[in-house]
């Protein structure tokens, strides 16, 4: 037991460090069946009779709050000494929203159970605008400017098993219960997870921040554009942020067509989504060691562009398929790129933060993201309604090529920029140097 502590962290590691990585990795387990929940939220809310309007406002109400919030909440999250306890609680109270879910249908009559459902998630909008921006403050502070992919690739394929081994045995408790008391029983007890998650990452012990001096003086006007002046001298993180911003609306744009396609479209049986949701979290576990491993050979932009690459190709080939067997397969696939891309964007976004300034740079690639999620599943469900489920997929897909375009291209013009003569191009500025690199 000993030798399996020591391995949970790479070496030359302080103690400290060591158990902070344990405590992450134990955290993912509790988030790992809480994630499980997640998976079934928009098909629980399918076979209560949702439309495909109330389906996408189940993705873009957290989108919306966070585009309002994010950049509050960063500023406010940029004056604390410690974040921890603000992300462990914003965690707990998120995952407490699935026994919310489990109970509210239990209680209510048959016909608010779907206004219901979204009140919750409406609600937990709040905690969620904090736990977006807190974590990948916490995790860079444990993991540093070195470790990034070695922890979270430790974190993710635990969550990754765990939401396998957890989306295989909800599957079959799912179609040995009478609906809709089989989602509920599943929901509460999932939501256990969130006790877990709460414990171990509130025990996460960094050392206290020194809150960088904050303009606070002036108008509105002038603070906002002092905050601007802030981004604007980071070159290197705007272009990563503009390039993630549309390769994640064609993601976003997918969400809330996935489980309606596999419902309506394909007629899965729950029994056969938690077999697709299986296949694309337990090959996570590969994934994650192949791009560890990748990164390390060959560099963060070849990780980069084959994830995006491999990523586009998902919508389209289930948009062309009504077998579940075949979108098992490609599920299966699409889970080692979602691997890398998770790797490769959290570590290229904070090469690109000042560390100083995390939370606040964090904040606002949050609400890039944000937006995206406001309107883009809200624009695939109305696609879905006026060229179908498949059209809509095949949108997605494109959005998410063009992405990888960007990246493929953009980035290129940064390595010719940054390899060319001083005398032609002019000294690179440091945020420029950090982009260049990989």
């Amino acid at each position: 037991m000993r030798k399996l502590w020591w391995s949970a962290a790479p070496p030359g590691v302080t103690p400290e460090q060591r158990q902070n990585f344990i405590n992450v990795q134990i955290d993912a387990i509790g988030i790992g069946l809480s994630a499980t929940a997640a998976q079934y939220l928009p098909v629980f809310l399918t076979r209560l009779g949702a439309s495909n309007f109330q389906v996408g406002l189940l993705t873009s109400m957290p989108a919306v709050a966070g585009l309002l919030l994010a950049i509050p909440v960063g500023r406010f999250l940029q004056s604390r000494r410690q974040i921890v306890p603000w992300f462990s609680l914003a965690r707990l109270l998120v995952v407490a929203c699935y026994a919310l879910t489990g109970l509210v249908t239990w209680l209510v009559p048959e016909t608010m159970r779907v206004n219901g459902v979204l009140a919750i998630w409406a609600w937990a909008t709040l905690p969620q605008s904090v736990l977006t921006v807190s974590f990948s403050v916490v995790m860079n502070a444990v993991a540093g400017p070195m470790r990034r992919y070695e922890l979270m690739s430790r974190r993710w394929s635990i969550l990754g098993v765990t939401t396998a081994l957890t989306a295989t045995l909800v599957g079959q408790i799912l179609v040995r219960m009478p609906f809709p008391m089989n989602y509920q029983v599943v929901f509460i007890g999932l939501s256990l997870g969130g006790l877990i998650s709460y414990y171990y990452s509130s025990h996460i012990r960094l050392p206290d921040a020194t809150p960088p001096a904050m303009e606070s003086g002036g108008s509105w006007a002038e603070r906002w554009a002092a905050y601007w002046r802030l981004v604007g001298r980071e070159r290197g993180f705007i272009l990563f942020a503009l390039k993630r911003l549309v390769y994640q609306s064609g993601t976003m744009l997918a969400i809330p067509l996935f489980p309606l396609y596999f419902v309506r479209e394909v007629q899965a049986s729950d029994s056969w989504i938690g077999i697709i949701n299986t296949a694309q979290s337990a090959v996570l576990l590969v994934g994650y060691f192949l791009w560890t491993r990748e990164s390390r050979l060959r560099g963060s932009r070849f990780v980069l562009l084959w994830t995006t690459f491999g990523l586009a190709l998902y919508p389209a080939l289930v948009s062309i398929t009504g077998r579940v067997e075949l979108i098992v397969l490609y599920a299966g696939l699409a889970g080692i790129f979602q691997a890398g891309l998770d790797l490769v964007f959290f570590d290229e976004l904070m090469k690109t933060v000042p560390v100083e300034y995390s939370a606040t740079f964090v904040s606002l690639a949050q609400s890039l993201q944000h937006l995206s999620a406001i309107f883009a599943p809200l624009l695939g469900t109305w696609l879905a309604t006026y060229i179908g489920l498949s059209g809509a997929l095949l949108v997605s897909a494109v959005l998410r090529f063009v992405g990888f375009a960007l990246f493929a291209w953009w980035k290129r013009q940064e390595i010719v920029q940054h390899l060319a003569p001083a005398t032609e191009v002019g000294e690179p500025e440091p945020a420029m140097e950090s982009c260049s690199n990989t």
